[in-house]
Order: structure tokens, then sequence, then C-alpha cells
């Protein structure tokens, strides 16, 4: 039974509002007829897969692949002004929970923020995790250049707290960019690197000490979080700077998170499983991204010398019972 954490959708009616404009995506259409959605050193191919859960649900079916938790993806409303941010997440948010809502034996969602407009940001926490009864959110792993522990965005950290919700971090456009548009290396290494310096600037700051109810997922088994942490614990000895706001050795905070498995390098998966415990790990695909696979995401998994009670958690037990699915994961 496989719960595919990471993987991205791109609700129809969202698409429909960007083409109405105003956005900051430049859309072209491919041979193929699927929507192109370019930002600077990137670009996202819409492909049906994408944005039909009819032929995604096809896919899913042939890969025997149960359920998938659906969630937007980079660079998503933060390219946008904020104000336009706080309208299209709304969208996106409704879209999201209309989804799980038709077909909740095989979708979950977490909901989309508008970081780059800290106060709605804060006020879509409430209405997605309230009415619309998603269990958490995918943030990106900074908010327009402004990192995830910065000040502004304490209201929206302290509403997660208080909800107990999951917060995944999902990497965008990193700090320095502009050195990144050649050869796709945005993508590549950017996207990493982006993500472990998010996680290590929450740990540093004490933003996962003062937030202890979140509960926190890295996209792509970390970015280089499992190789790196001891370095962060060598930071924590020998910086002040480093304990003034975290009174916890960083790897120690780092073994608290959960990491998915969109890295398909067996041993890349045993360093990880080493660091945090299998328990700690979900499955992953990046479908229908052009780099991600479905058939890598099991493949992985299922080559890994584990006892089938670990097997059994990555494929989808550590997902079902981090999310409540119940028996929605089952069925």
């Amino acid at each position: 039974m496989y719960v595919d954490f990471h993987n991205h959708y791109f609700p129809p009616e969202y698409l429909d509002e960007i083409r109405k404009g105003p956005s900051a995506f430049r859309i072209t259409v491919d041979e193929a007829g699927n929507p192109v959605l370019h930002s600077p050193g990137d670009y996202n191919v819409v492909v049906p897969g994408h944005r039909d859960l009819d032929v995604r649900e096809e896919v899913l079916d042939a890969a025997d692949v149960r359920m998938q938790v659906l969630t937007f993806t980079a660079p998503g409303t933060s390219i946008e002004e904020p104000a336009r941010a706080a309208e299209l997440a709304r969208v996106v948010n409704d879209a999201l929970a209309t989804a799980v809502q038709a077909r909740p034996s095989r979708f979950a969602a977490l909901a989309h923020l508008p970081m780059n407009a800290p106060e709605a940001a804060a006020r879509e926490v409430e209405r997605a995790l309230g009415p619309l009864g998603l269990p958490g959110v995918m943030l990106f792993s900074n908010a327009g250049g402004v990192p995830l522990y910065d000040q502004r965005f304490r209201p929206v950290f302290e509403r997660l707290n208080e909800a107990g919700a999951v917060v995944y971090i999902h990497p965008t456009y990193p700090v320095g960019v502009e050195v990144m548009e050649r050869f796709m290396l945005m993508p590549m290494v950017g996207f990493l690197m982006d993500t472990t310096l998010a996680a290590a600037g929450l740990v540093y700051s004490g933003a996962v000490e003062r937030y202890p109810r979140i509960r926190w997922v890295l996209a792509h088994l970390g970015g280089a979080v499992p190789y790196m942490a001891e370095r962060f614990d060598r930071g924590y000895d020998a910086y002040s700077e480093c304990r003034g706001s975290c009174s916890t050795r960083p790897s120690e905070l780092l073994r608290t998170f959960y990491y998915d498995t969109v890295n398909f390098d067996p041993a890349c998966l045993r360093l990880a499983i080493e660091f945090a415990g299998a328990e700690r790990i979900l499955a992953g695909s990046d479908y229908p991204h052009m780099i991600g696979s479905l058939e890598k995401m099991k493949s992985s998994i299922e080559g890994l010398d584990l006892t089938p009670e670990e097997k059994a958690g990555i494929r989808g037990g550590n997902a079902a019972r981090l999310l409540g699915l119940g028996g929605a994961a089952a069925r």
C-alpha cells in the first residue's frame, strides 16, 4: 500500500485564473497542447497528469499506488504580487479540498500559503485547516528570498503550531538563483541546497523548539541534511551565534523531521534511514514532473534491506499515521 507524499497538482481553476491574469508567469503551449509555465531559471510543462485527476487515477492504478498527498508546486503564488498571491492561494486551496472531498480514498492534500503576504497567509492557515479540513501546509524554502525563520512569519507558525499541523518544506527559487539559469542548475542543485538552508535556519533560529507541535517534513530526502547534520552540530559547538536561540543540538532536532524519498539512490536512502530512522521516511515520487518517477519511487524502496514492518511504514504507514488517514489509506 503506497502513499505518495511528494507529487504535484495544478488545479484547472488555478490555470484558468492565471490565463485570465494578471500573472507573472509567461505561458506558452507545447506541441502536444500542454500549457507551459515559464519563470526565471525554470519551467513546468503542465501535462495531463498535472491537471486532470481522472488521468492521474488511471496512472496510479497502473502503478499500484493507493494514495497521493496532493500539493502545489514551486514557485506557486509567491511569484505574484502579494494581493494576487493571496487571491490565487484561496483558489488553489479550494480546489485541493474539493479534490479530497470527492476522492477521499485516493487523495489527501496540503494547503498552499501566500507567504509573500504574511497576514493573508496566517488567515489562510485558519481557513485551510479549519473549514477546508486540510491537515497541514506545504511551504516553500524561502518567501521571495526571505528566510522562513524571519519574524514576519511568526503569526503563521503560531497558528500552525496551535493546530499541530504538518509543515512540508519544498524548495523554490534559491537564494542566488541568478547563477543557476544554465544547465537547469536551479532544480538540480539549487533546490536541494535551499531546502538544506531552510532547515538549518529553522533549527538555529529556535523556530523548531518554539513550535513543538508542528510536524516537519523535508522534500527530496532533506536536500543535504542527513549528510551535513554532523557539520551543523560542529557549528553549534563552535559558534555562540548558533546556540543563542537554540538549546538542542541540531542533529537531535533534525532527527524528529520526516524525509520523503525523492532521491532514488539507495545509498542516499540508507543514509537518511540511518540518520532519522525508517519510521521517519515517506515514499515520494515527484510525479508528474519531468524528473519524477512512480516506478523509481517503488523500486528504490523495495531494494532496501529492511524489515517487512519498516518497508510497510515507508510505503505508506508512516504517512498514514502522520496525516491521520486512518481507513482511507487502506481502502
